[in-house]
């Protein structure tokens, strides 16, 4: 079970430098890509003697170590900018892992262990999952949160992206459509011509020679979905576009793969969700950012993000029948409360007045209620109107 620092203080921390990256997302480096990352190799190896140089220099003053994170997810730490989303503030609160305090100690000993461990990846170029250190000792461990939250602490703490630290996320997501890239190994991917979608790459900072002749990407909320628009070959008959799914809450691989692409190709992204408080969620994931991972907002979040689909008043203007529609649960309610009193509603009263709907008839939708309609609605009538019409906020 994870402790929760009871011991831990809070203490406003010094402004915070950006990360450092070893090239911006989607160009090419002007440096030589292996010296570039012995360079960045070595910033990451002196990060982490720092850390380690504190500790002992404690406890040769006789003091007990501490090891001082942000509060990632508080709130009050975190500010809206309508060109990046959420993203923590220079002066935000910390809280201190202690070594001697029994609340804390042993999160304190895992850091030490997960930082070893991440040092020997780093001088050694090699990889691992967070799901593979998690089963390099589970006994030690715990359970796999305990290690996904460890890492992104330490990720914020060192101020270096995640995957700089040579530890890479389980890809979940999939990607198809008008594509084609070379992995860092060299292996060239061709989305276009697969009949079938592709696994996001687990390292996406080393793609290159991204192509693409699309107008558009789609994010679609969910797997089923995107396999019926691979399906009824969505992509070949409309228009030339990427199409991505995060298979729900989307994984920082899958997030990346959507600002990389952004970047590469300054094309309109939309996003194809569930008339729902989670699904509205998942798009502010993309385009906002998450409380927790505020602190790389720059490279993960894509504030040019349009909702498409499927839209609470849509479900009135194509009369879908109220039978089909599902009655809200009190979670459901919460969780749009929730969300109405973000930041960035404000910014955005379209959707306000689409979330205002959504609370007042209580009811939700799954994007597989336009089947009522007509077996292909979503591929044949649906998607392309709203393509064509401009009917996304």
């Amino acid at each position: 079970m994870e402790e929760h620092g009871l011991c831990s203080t809070e203490t406003p921390a010094g402004n915070k430098a950006s990360f450092r990256e070893t090239s911006p997302s989607g160009q090419e480096s002007h440096v030589p890509s292996v010296i570039n990352s012995l360079c960045f190799s070595s910033e990451v190896l002196e990060a982490i003697e720092n850390v380690i140089q504190g500790v002992l220099q404690s406890l040769a003053q006789k003091k007990a170590p501490v090891l001082t994170v942000a509060n990632r997810r508080d709130w009050r730490n975190i500010e809206f900018k309508d060109s990046v989303g959420l993203q923590m503030i220079p002066g935000c609160t910390t809280k201190q892992i202690r070594s001697d305090c029994p609340q804390s100690a042993r999160r304190f000993a895992l850091m030490l262990k997960i930082l070893s461990m991440i040092y020997r990846m780093v001088q050694s170029n090699t990889y691992a999952t967070k799901r593979d250190i998690y089963y390099s000792d589970t006994l030690l461990f715990g359970s796999q949160s305990v290690v996904d939250q460890i890492i992104d602490d330490i990720s914020c703490m060192l101020k270096i992206p995640r995957r700089s630290l040579h530890v890479l996320s389980t890809t979940k997501g999939f990607v198809a459509g008008n594509l084609s890239y070379t992995e860092e190994d060299g292996t060239k991917v061709n989305c276009t011509c697969s009949t079938t979608a592709v696994t996001v790459p687990s390292n996406v900072q080393g793609i290159k020679n991204l192509n693409s002749h699309a107008k558009f990407i789609l994010i679609v909320e969910k797997d089923a979905t995107f396999q019926r628009l691979l399906d009824d070959d969505f992509f070949g008959k409309v228009s030339p576009c990427i199409m991505i799914t995060g298979r729900g809450i989307p994984d920082l691989n899958t997030r990346l793969l959507v600002r990389k692409l952004w970047d590469s190709f300054q094309i309109p992204v939309f996003t194809l969700m569930d008339a729902d408080p989670h699904g509205v969620e998942i798009m502010c994931v993309y385009k906002y950012g998450s409380v927790s991972m505020s602190f790389e907002a720059h490279h993960l979040t894509v504030p040019s993000v349009k909702w498409l689909g499927l839209l609470p008043s849509d479900l009135e203007r194509l009369n879908i029948c109220k039978d089909a529609l599902i009655p809200f649960t009190k979670q459901d309610e919460n969780k749009l409360a929730s969300i109405l009193k973000r930041p960035y509603v404000a910014c955005q009263p379209l959707w306000k007045k689409e979330l205002e709907i959504m609370a007042a008839s209580k009811l939700k939708a799954e994007i597989q209620v336009l089947t009522s309609l007509s077996s292909d609605y979503l591929s044949r009538v649906y998607l392309p109107n709203k393509l064509h019409f401009g009917g996304w906020l």
